[in-house]
């Protein structure tokens, strides 16, 4: 039975999930059960894209790359596909009327990692787009459930707290993608004299970010906003640590929110929600 292998599939995007991402996987726990299937969808395509360009070294990623992307536009297109993760993505793009657009740029961006080092401010600007906007705008198309109008009014936040959230990510893997992977992603940046300045004018941007899509979650539907809430308090706490570390630290080790405070977040977070005071 087709509904026998969708369930197998799904369960191979919840693993994926929970393999992946604590702080992820927490939040997609909070959401609405009506919702939740379908982020996990999404999280395990974008996962195995990114997973493909980063650690696959030993293999000829550009093949690999050019495949899967091959192999997502004929799932969507067939309404099925043998690789789980994507038929269980296929099966969120069908239910939800994810836009090509928004599958097309996540793509492009992570061609850009197979080859850019580093990055111009248009260049950084299509690579956030890409990697975080539209994957947030992906989710915002579940959230909102075809309600195009409440769609259009939270795609700016929903870009804004995708593009917090990743570049929150390029400041704690700052030493990793230099020493690892030969990356820059910030436009401009000297790894050699990374300093407080540069730090600071980072985390102006974020904070920016930051505003506009907490602006936005206090809008999505209530299937959603308790999960979404929890992802920007992870965020956010991850922020604030980052901040609270000198450049030079920065650049020795990667920043982490221990798992006992993620769920010391999470307890606070649902009484807050409890009480309406987010």
């Amino acid at each position: 039975m087709k509904a026998l292998f969708d369930q197998v599939s799904l369960k191979a995007s919840k693993i994926t999930t929970r393999s992946y991402s604590t702080s992820f996987s927490l939040g997609t726990r909070l959401l609405s059960p009506s919702v939740r299937d379908a982020i996990y969808a999404i999280y395990g395509f974008v996962r195995f894209a990114d997973e493909i360009v980063d650690t696959f070294h030993e293999y000829d990623k550009d093949r690999l790359l050019r495949k899967f992307k091959a192999d997502t536009y004929e799932a969507i297109e067939d309404g099925i596909s043998l690789n789980p993760i994507l038929n269980s993505f296929q099966h969120a793009v069908r239910e939800y009327n994810i836009d090509r657009e928004l599958i097309d740029t996540f793509l492009e961006s992570m061609e850009m990692d197979l080859s850019k080092k580093d990055y111009t401010r248009k260049g950084y600007e299509q690579y956030i787009l890409g990697s975080a906007e539209v994957v947030g705008l992906m989710c915002l198309k579940v959230f909102v459930q075809n309600d195009q109008e409440l769609y259009k009014r939270l795609e700016y936040p929903a870009m804004r707290l995708g593009a917090a959230f990743q570049k929150i990510n390029f400041l704690r893997d700052l030493k990793a993608d230099f020493q690892e992977m030969g990356r820059t992603y910030f436009p401009g940046l000297d790894m050699t004299t990374f300093d407080e300045q540069e730090k600071k004018r980072i985390e102006k941007e974020i904070e920016a970010d930051f505003a506009e899509g907490y602006a936005g979650i206090l809008q999505l539907p209530k299937n959603s906003r308790f999960g979404v809430y929890m992802a920007y308090v992870y965020f956010y706490q991850l922020f604030k640590k980052i901040e609270r570390t000198n450049a030079k630290q920065i650049m020795q080790a990667r920043i982490r929110i221990p798992n006992k405070r993620k769920y010391a977040l999470f307890v606070e977070s649902y009484v807050k929600h409890s009480l309406n005071l987010l």
